[in-house]
């Protein structure tokens, strides 16, 4: 039976994310031609991303009916319970309702965050904690890239290829990213790993990064709060 951190590093990579998220909102299954057309990718492609989920015990792979002669196709469904477990809800109806709790409660943007991470962690822990915050950005829509970290730190760099609330955060950029750096900081609560920073680019550009550290035992119960910093100029690629 696969296990939960199988399952997290399966949905670490942005598409197989993406199309373990179109089977959950589909409400049936689905061909490999139609993902093909959906995704623009070749049916291999398809193919080897559905085969990981499958493997990962997230999508459940059947015979279609018969029509006509020849061999039926294979179709494909999210498998309930996974989808109870990694499924996704609307980001900007979240959005929405952090930037009110933001107003009627008077905390700041990066404590509305901590508290809401709640709402975003994966409902059973795999047990790599970074593996489960890159499964709850990829949730959220940021389509995480787990890197090992930059500075030779024990810990990861993710980068954050999208930017879901890319409108919101033009005209609000401070008050969003300070929420989504208090939401990152809220995931690692109770685990080995902190954020030190956010590196936040230009919403349009993305590719924004979460630095994530490993700390000792006695270190990670200590209240920390990360760094936020705001640049404007395009990123530069991390090295994988």
């Amino acid at each position: 039976m696969p296990t939960l951190q199988q399952q997290a590093r399966a949905l670490g990579d942005p598409t197989r994310y993406a199309v373990f998220a179109r089977l959950c909102e589909a409400g049936g299954p689905l061909g490999v031609s139609e993902l093909t057309d959906e995704f623009s990718l070749n049916h291999n492609t398809i193919r080897q991303h559905l085969n990981r989920l499958v493997e990962a015990g997230l999508v459940i792979e059947r015979k279609a009916p018969a029509v006509g002669r020849g061999r039926p196709p294979f179709e494909y469904l999210a498998d309930p319970v996974a989808e109870g477990q990694w499924g996704q809800n609307g980001s900007y109806e979240q959005l929405s309702r952090l930037l009110a709790e933001i107003i009627t409660s008077g905390l700041t943007p990066e404590e509305v965050g901590q508290r809401a991470a709640t709402r975003f962690r994966v409902p059973t822990p795999s047990g790599d904690p970074i593996a489960d915050i890159g499964v709850a950005m990829a949730r959220q829509g940021f389509e995480p890239e787990i890197h090992p970290s930059a500075d030779g730190a024990e810990g990861a760099d993710v980068v954050l290829h999208n930017c879901p609330f890319a409108s919101a955060a033009s005209s609000a950029r401070d008050a969003v990213c300070s929420l989504h750096l208090g939401i990152a900081e809220g995931l690692t609560g109770g685990t080995d790993v902190r954020v030190d920073e956010l590196v936040a680019n230009d919403p349009d550009a993305a590719d924004c990064r979460l630095l994530i550290r490993r700390v000792e035992p006695e270190v990670a119960v200590e209240p920390h709060r990360g760094r936020l910093v705001l640049r404007d100029d395009q990123p530069k690629a991390v090295n994988s």
